[in-house]
């Protein structure tokens, strides 16, 4: 595995105020392995695998891997169930067509409560995920 990686970190930022530490404690966690990394933000959970989606395969081959972040907490409808499972299955799709480790850093919860947590550590989870997928790389 290469020293200095390079990570694509792609944040939905809804809820701002999860968005924002979600993305300072990867930044923190990447700096300390002095890894490198670039970060786009979205408006919700469901445009993360859209945008990587339209990400062209020279662009994705600029990344050792991508570390998809945000926060959807279920609501009175059964919008939650639709959007969690759609983004889940497409990330696992993506990170496959595009051969490339996505790490899933994407909380779905049933309430803040839950939420609160979870949402300092995720970001970590998703990146040593990618990590381990690396490590294992000829």
């Amino acid at each position: 595995m290469k020293k200095n990686l390079n990570f694509l970190i792609v944040c939905a930022d809804f809820y701002s105020d999860i968005a924002d530490t979600m993305v300072t404690n990867a930044k923190n966690y990447l700096d300390k392995k002095n890894f490198i990394y670039e970060i786009k933000k979205v408006n919700g959970s469901f445009e993360v695998p859209i945008l990587i989606s339209m990400l062209d395969d020279e662009i994705i081959k600029k990344y050792d891997g991508i570390i998809a972040l945000g926060c959807i907490i279920r609501g009175e409808t059964d919008h939650y169930n639709f959007i969690s499972s759609s983004i889940i299955d497409k990330i696992l799709s993506l990170s496959i067509k595009k051969k490339i480790p996505i790490g899933n850093g994407i909380l779905t919860c049933e309430n803040m409560d839950q939420v609160k947590n979870r949402y300092e550590h995720k970001p970590i989870e998703a990146i040593e995920a990618v990590i381990s997928v690396l490590r294992n790389l000829p």
